[in-house]
């Protein structure tokens, strides 16, 4: 069994950001050799979080806005009282999901025809990270 580890830094410029990092990741399984097997893609941060869907630019502002809905940004969430500001952006978190398993077939991420990758940020504007973990034969 074959494994290989890369990880993509991130600074965004806006405090909620949507970054499609479908070529990042496959260059990882092709960097790995691996031909068959799985990449777990996984946000190493409880702000931001990583998602499969459509490239499409009025979904992700869909997205954008029913996360807001259910978890906007407000003052008054008990985590406030820590210090900090970003309440909304765990909730939004949790919503998405932290991380993907994706399939390898052949050596290539096996996707169906409108899957890409993303990674989505919460709270951004400071540096974070991710991680890419291909496993396989």
């Amino acid at each position: 069994m074959k494994s290989h580890t890369k990880y993509l830094w991130f600074n965004t410029r806006r405090h909620r950001e949507y970054i499609n990092i479908t070529s990042e990741v496959e260059a990882a399984v092709r960097e790995s050799g691996v031909q068959e097997g799985m990449v777990l893609v996984s946000a190493m941060h409880i702000t931001a979080g990583v998602y499969v869907n459509d490239a499409e630019d009025g979904l992700i502002q869909d997205i954008d806005e029913w996360l807001e809905k259910l978890a906007p940004f407000r003052p008054d969430y008990r985590h406030h009282r820590t210090g900090e500001t970003n309440g909304d952006a765990h909730l939004k978190s949790l919503l998405i999901g932290h991380e993907v398993i994706l399939p390898i077939t052949d050596g290539r991420l096996d996707l169906g025809p409108w899957q890409q990758v993303y990674y989505a940020e919460f709270d951004g504007q400071r540096r974070k990270r991710l991680i890419i973990k291909v496993i396989g034969e």
